[in-house]
């Protein structure tokens, strides 16, 4: 009965695979029936968010990360796997496991928070009274018998309005606790900057953030009059620089054409404030990436032209390892057909845009998933011309003329929700979403390995 259903999904998938020259039907239907029945991208999702966490570009973690991708890689069958340096971050920073942020006067409340990538840290639990931020550096000397210890409440600030030096350089000499702002709502946003730091330079001011209604909260019972007292622990490691950084390169090489190649990537790196895991942002498009990987070794694919799988670092701080990557590899640049990349969040692949010339190669390169997935449709999207900007590792590559595809992520899952916030963890992820994604990532890219032609390019380009 199991060789009659797979005669017969492959019997519908002929017509188009043998009309236009792409990927063995039999191997695609393995593909489907491996990624829909037995599908592991869940297991390593899993892994990479519990187990390794949260992986800032410079940590420890980005490189356990890296180091146990490259190993699963491996594992499936890509035994070239490895990890390619692409430069260095000057410090390491990494947050130990004590993230805690309350108010316990005058009653206890947990706060949702963050500090900034590379900045301070507070020297184990700080416990001080909460104070309202003084207008000026004039009223800090006025204060500083009451800000000397104290959690400072900064007010809000309105939409590019800049802080106060003068007014930040007081507080700093005034020896307070550190500062707290508001969110701007209930999402905590994570970021931070390494350049410019040095082991002999590092910030020393404690800034926290909190979500609004925590904010709310303390400035609602100062202005009531009661006495607040907040305690404040976040563990910010430092680790002496510079710390190399990598991206994970695998491939799949090609029978026929090995030197010409259709790239399926993610980034790797993460933002790493309390509450998330890098989940959404980016372990999902990773992980998806590996599973692709293990569906069309375990289903015996062998494309004509080579699949590399690349798992980019540096995405956060500025696209970092995927344009160091073309930077590196110009001389290959014109054997590159399309670059794929999932870094949308965790809802599935729901098409590519394209300009027209590309159409019809990627409708036939998608068109097995509509089949499989018809509650989850496919669509190819076209446009005047490929984007030149964007905002992931896709963006490097259309800058040069090279294909470059941002999964368009449909589905359920509110991305603005997680995007860099508190919230960026398991409980996010939907699997059946995930299951389809690596099943695209793999039939796609393995159709356009063994089409008759690299994908064409824009005029131009």
């Amino acid at each position: 009965m199991k060789r009659a259903r797979i005669f017969g999904f492959v019997f519908l998938l002929l017509p188009v695979a043998s009309l236009f020259g792409q990927g063995d039907p039999e191997v695609i239907s393995r593909i489907i029936d491996e990624g829909k029945n037995r599908n592991q991208v869940i297991r390593h999702l899993e892994y990479l968010c519990i187990q390794i966490g949260p992986r800032l570009t410079g940590s420890s973690n980005l490189q356990r990360a890296c180091e146990w991708t490259r190993d699963q890689f491996k594992a499936f069958g890509l035994e070239n796997a490895h990890l390619e340096q692409w430069g260095e971050v000057p410090v390491g920073f990494r947050r130990g496991p004590n993230q805690v942020a309350r108010m316990v006067l005058p009653y206890e409340r947990a706060f949702q928070f963050t500090t900034r990538a590379w900045s301070a840290g507070t020297n184990g639990l700080v416990r001080g009274h909460a104070v309202k931020a003084p207008d000026s550096a004039e009223a800090v000397e006025r204060m500083k018998e009451q800000l000397r210890g104290a959690w400072v409440m900064m007010p809000p600030r309105g939409r590019g309005q800049s802080p106060n030096p003068e007014l930040a350089n007081a507080l700093a000499g005034a020896g307070i606790a550190g500062t707290i702002s508001p969110a701007a709502g209930e999402l905590v946003i994570t970021s931070g900057s390494f350049r410019g730091l040095t082991w002999d330079n590092l910030p020393t001011d404690v800034e926290v953030t909190v979500r609004r209604s925590d904010y709310d909260a303390v400035i609602g019972a100062l202005d009531a009059g009661q006495q607040v007292v907040l305690e404040i622990w976040a563990e910010n490691i430092w680790e002496r620089g510079p710390v190399p950084v990598y991206n994970v390169i695998a491939d799949i090489p090609g029978t026929e054409k090995p030197e010409e190649m259709v790239i399926v990537s993610g980034h790797l790196d993460s933002w790493d404030g309390p509450g998330s895991q890098g989940t959404c942002d980016n372990a999902t498009g990773t992980m998806v990436a590996l599973e692709a990987a293990r569906l069309l070794m375990v289903s015996g694919a062998k494309p004509k032209r080579t699949i590399r799988f690349i798992l980019w670092t540096g995405e956060e701080q500025g696209l970092l390892g995927s344009r160091a990557y073309v930077e590196m590899h110009r001389d290959q640049l014109d054997k590159i057909s399309a670059v794929l990349v999932d870094d949308g969040g965790t809802n599935y692949s729901g098409g590519l845009v394209c300009i027209e010339a590309m159409r019809p190669m990627l409708e036939r390169a998608v068109a097995p998933l509509n089949e499989a997935f018809p509650d989850l449709p496919v669509t190819i999207q076209v446009a005047p011309s490929m984007p030149r900007g964007g905002g992931s590792d896709h963006a490097p590559f259309n800058a040069v003329g090279v294909p470059g595809f941002f999964w368009r992520e449909t589905g359920v899952a509110n991305y603005t929700y997680v995007h860099h916030t508190q919230h960026d963890n398991i409980a996010a992820a939907i699997h059946p979403y995930l299951f389809q994604s690596s099943v695209a990532a793999a039939v796609t890219a393995y159709n356009l390995a063994n089409a008759d032609t690299m994908l064409p390019r824009q005029q131009g380009g």
